[in-house]
């Protein structure tokens, strides 16, 4: 049994196309890509970790998209999902829904996880930056003690940066990013990382 993590898919949301400039025509392209991609990494036995904004657009239909990906499935929520705490009483109805889709937890905040063998926070939320331009939900981020941060909602901003790591699938080639290749960045060090994907484009 093999884990990953991914985030930020936002799937069915055509404005992430444009926001993000990923490589797909269409709402329906983007879609097939990213459940394609998916699932050419992970095992119908694997244990995969969403942190956050898994699917946007119209989420009746998107959302049953977790019913074609492989792996048992467990989200940790982010502001685009409509289960996120943040949202306040309207999010708690959405819970059992995302758990019906095929989520087996659904989880809020920060989480402290095995990563490969090693202690990492995990949390949708960078310690710092943003894709926007300035921090948001800064309420709702983790406070840094100095741990290793595996995190989404920066998009294509950063890869890695110090020990903040995205697994957001517009930094890891549209894929989700396996432990072991987090471990390898945990022991290499702090440092500045730019996304795998945006290396594809250049060489495209």
């Amino acid at each position: 049994m093999a884990q990953w993590f991914t985030s930020d898919l936002h799937l069915g949301h055509a404005n992430i196309i444009r926001y993000s400039a990923r490589p797909f025509p269409d709402i329906d392209a983007m879609n097939r890509a990213l459940v394609d991609g998916w699932n050419d990494v992970v095992a119908p036995s694997d244990e995969v970790w969403v942190l956050g904004d898994f699917a946007l657009g119209a989420i009746r239909t998107t959302l049953l998209l977790v019913g074609r990906l492989h792996g048992r499935k467990y989200l940790l929520c982010g502001n685009h999902d409509r289960c996120w705490s943040g949202h306040g009483a309207r999010a708690y109805p959405w819970v059992e829904r995302y758990r019906d889709a095929g989520f087996e937890e659904v989880h809020q905040g920060q989480l402290e996880l095995k990563v490969a063998g090693v202690d990492a926070l995990a949390c949708h939320f960078p310690y710092t930056g943003d894709s926007h331009d300035e921090d948001r939900y800064v309420e709702a981020r983790p406070v840094d003690h100095g741990e290793w941060l595996v995190h989404g909602h920066v998009h294509e901003r950063w890869r890695q940066r110090g020990r903040m790591i995205n697994v957001g699938v517009d930094a890891w080639a549209y894929k989700p990013v396996g432990a072991d290749a987090l471990h390898q960045l945990i022991a290499g060090g702090p440092a500045d990382l730019a996304p795998l994907a945006s290396i594809v484009n250049e060489q495209s």
